[in-house]
């Protein structure tokens, strides 16, 4: 397992903005798929978007036209921008890696990915 560091949570109101960071221990960055999950008190741990080498992305419903995944590869780094905030949103954020390359239809598929970190706390107040 590669080592995953998140950086870039907080706390905002609703409707405003976050920008989610994670740096990748792996020289190997650029080959493997990479993804966001967020896990909510009491709840599941769930993938929130994903990115593949080729650069296709996919989101949940839950994040599609809020959030976006990016990443930069000179970096090993990938970053989820989070726009117009929501309570429902408050959850513990999760930056994941796949051992390989994942297919577009794939990048939200838990059992695609690894690797995790240790988490960064997104809360949005109402």
């Amino acid at each position: 397992q590669l080592e995953l560091v998140e950086s870039g949570g907080g706390s905002v109101q609703a409707g405003g903005s976050l920008r989610l960071s994670c740096t990748a221990s792996t020289p190997l960055f650029s080959h493997i798929c990479i993804g966001w999950a967020r896990q909510a008190p009491g709840e599941e741990r769930v993938m929130v978007a994903g990115i593949s080498v080729g650069q296709a992305e996919r989101y949940a419903a839950s994040a599609s036209g809020r959030f976006t995944i990016s990443r930069d590869n000179t970096r090993n780094t990938v970053y989820l921008q989070m726009n117009n905030l929501k309570p429902e949103d408050t959850a513990t954020y999760y930056c994941t890696a796949g051992n390989d390359f994942c297919l577009p239809q794939e990048l939200l598929d838990a059992t695609q990915y690894a690797s995790w970190g240790q988490g960064t706390q997104v809360t949005v107040s109402s």
